[in-house]
C-alpha cells in the first residue's frame, strides 16, 4: 500500500480510537471548488470489528466510522458514526462546558479562530453549528461547520465545508445602502411567477421578489444563485432560438460521473480537467448543442429558453436553462448534459418535468387567472420588502464585497390579491 495512505490510515485510527474496527473500504475523491480550486479528498469506512458485515455492500452496519481527509490541508473534512453509534475508545471526547470545549477543539482542527473567522449560528443539546461572518455580517458563500455528540461527549458527527477565505478577500467598506434608494430595483424585482402548491396539486400565479444582491458602492448587483458555492460558472445569459424543429427526436445516454483517481495524482493535487476554463470557442459550441437539443425535445419553444451558465462537471459541461417569458417559475428550469469532448447533449433534467413524473403537478392545469397588476402587488409588498447587509464573493473582483440582500418572504396571489408567507408554501 501506498505509504501516504497508511499513513493516513493509522493516523485517523489512533486519532478518533479505532482499536475495535477494522477499515472496509478506501477511496479518493476530488471537485473543484468555486474558487476554481482543484480538492481532493480520502475517504475512509471503518466497520465496527464485531459486527456482522450487512449483505447489501450499499448499506453500512450501525456504528460505522465514514471519515474524510481534505488532501490539500491535511485537516479533517468530516466524521460521521452511523446512526449516532461509537464504539471509538478513547477516540475525540468533549468535556463540560460543551459549546467551550467544542469550539476549543474546533480551533485545534481548523487552524480557525472563533469570533473571527466562524460564528455561532444554532446551538441546541449536544449540537452545534457555525458559519463564516465578519463583524457580525454573513458573507456567501459561507464556511460552515457542524458539530453532534452523545450524552457521554463523544464525537458522533463533524463536517466542516468551506474555505473560510471571506477575512483573507475582504473588500472592506461603510454601508450606505437603504431600501428608500433602491425602490425603482424593488418595483423590478417584484415579478410573476408560477408558483407550485404541492398541497393542492396546482400551479399558482403570484407575485414575489426575486432576490438580488445591490452592491454597496453602487457600480452594480449579483444575481442570486441557489448553489453558487458549489461551482465556477460562467454566466452566459443567451436566449436560443431556431428557425426549424429538428425531425430527429433526442434520445438520453447515460451519464458516467465514475472516476478513478490514483494516489498519485491524489497526492500531487493533479489539476482536475473540471477546472480548465470553458474558452469563447466550447462556450460556442455549448450553445449549438443547446440549441440542437431544444429544437429536438422542445420543436415549438424558439425564443423561450435562456442559457443562464456553463460550469463543467465530472467531464461534463452543464447548462443551465430558464424559461425567459414572464410568469415562469422556479420550476421552469432545465439543466443540460453536455460531453466535454464531442460537445455533444447526453442528457437533461426538467424540473417541470420531473414533478409531472411523480404526480406532484398536473401536466394539463393551468395557472389561475391574474386579475391583479404588477404595480399594485409591488404596493402590498413595499412594507414587507427586506435590506440586509452581507459580504458576498464577486468573481469579477476576485473579493468579497458588501452588498444588500433584497428580499421579500412574502407574495401575493394574482388572482385574489392575498398575501401569504412564501415560507409556509
Amino acid at each position: 500500500m501506498n505509504a501516504n495512505i497508511q499513513q493516513l490510515i493509522d493516523q485517523t485510527k489512533v486519532k478518533f480510537g479505532l482499536d475495535l474496527y477494522y477499515l472496509k473500504r478506501h477511496s479518493f475523491y476530488r471537485y473543484v471548488n468555486m474558487f476554481n480550486e482543484t480538492i481532493y479528498t480520502f475517504n475512509m469506512e471503518w466497520f465496527p470489528s464485531h459486527e456482522a458485515e450487512p449483505e447489501d455492500d450499499d448499506v453500512n452496519p450501525d456504528g460505522t466510522a465514514v471519515i474524510e481527509v481534505n488532501l490539500n490541508t491535511g485537516q479533517i473534512e468530516s466524521v460521521i458514526f452511523v446512526m449516532d453509534k461509537t464504539y471509538a475508545r478513547h477516540g475525540v471526547t468533549f468535556k463540560r462546558p460543551y459549546p467551550a470545549h467544542v469550539i476549543q477543539w474546533i480551533e485545534q482542527e481548523t487552524g480557525l479562530i472563533y469570533g473571527e473567522h466562524f460564528h455561532m449560528h444554532h446551538k441546541e443539546r449536544g449540537e452545534l453549528s457555525f458559519e463564516e461572518a465578519i463583524d457580525g455580517v454573513k458573507v456567501t458563500p459561507s464556511g460552515r461547520i457542524e458539530v453532534k455528540w452523545n450524552q457521554h461527549g463523544q464525537l458522533m458527527y463533524f463536517t466542516h465545508h468551506g474555505p473560510f477565505l471571506a477575512k483573507t478577500l475582504l473588500k472592506a467598506e461603510e454601508y450606505a445602502l437603504s431600501l428608500d434608494k433602491l425602490e425603482n430595483l424593488a418595483k423590478q424585482q417584484v415579478q410573476l411567477f408560477q408558483w407550485p402548491s404541492f398541497e393542492h396539486n396546482r400551479i399558482r400565479s403570484i407575485y414575489a421578489l426575486e432576490e438580488i444582491y445591490v452592491k454597496n458602492d453602487g457600480t452594480g448587483t449579483i444575481p442570486y444563485e441557489i448553489g453558487r458555492e458549489e461551482t465556477h460558472c460562467i454566466h452566459v445569459n443567451e436566449v436560443i432560438e431556431w428557425n426549424e424543429p429538428l425531425n430527429n427526436t433526442f434520445e438520453k445516454k447515460e451519464i458516467d460521473i465514475h472516476l478513478n483517481i490514483s494516489a498519485e495524482q491524489a497526492f500531487s493535487l493533479e489539476p482536475s480537467p473540471d477546472a480548465l476554463p470553458i474558452s469563447k470557442e466550447e462556450q460556442a459550441e455549448c450553445i449549438k448543442a443547446v440549441r440542437t437539443f431544444l429544437a429536438q425535445k422542445y420543436p415549438k419553444d424558439s425564443g423561450k429558453w435562456v442559457l443562464k451558465t456553463l460550469h463543467r462537471d465530472h467531464g461534463y459541461i452543464h447548462a443551465v436553462l430558464k424559461n425567459g417569458e414572464e410568469g415562469s417559475g422556479f420550476i421552469d428550469k432545465i439543466k443540460v448534459f453536455i460531453e466535454a469532448s464531442s460537445f455533444e447533449a447526453v442528457n437533461y433534467i426538467d424540473k417541470k418535468e420531473m414533478f409531472q413524473v411523480c404526480g406532484i403537478l398536473s401536466p394539463s392545469q393551468a395557472a389561475n387567472e391574474i386579475s391583479v397588476s404588477q404595480k399594485e402587488a409591488f404596493e402590498k409588498l413595499r412594507e414587507r420588502l427586506e435590506l440586509t447587509p452581507i459580504y458576498v464573493y464577486d468573481e469579477v473582483q476576485k473579493q468579497y464585497v458588501l452588498c444588500g440582500k433584497l428580499d421579500c418572504h412574502d407574495g401575493v396571489d394574482a388572482e385574489s390579491g392575498e398575501v401569504f408567507s412564501l415560507k409556509e408554501q
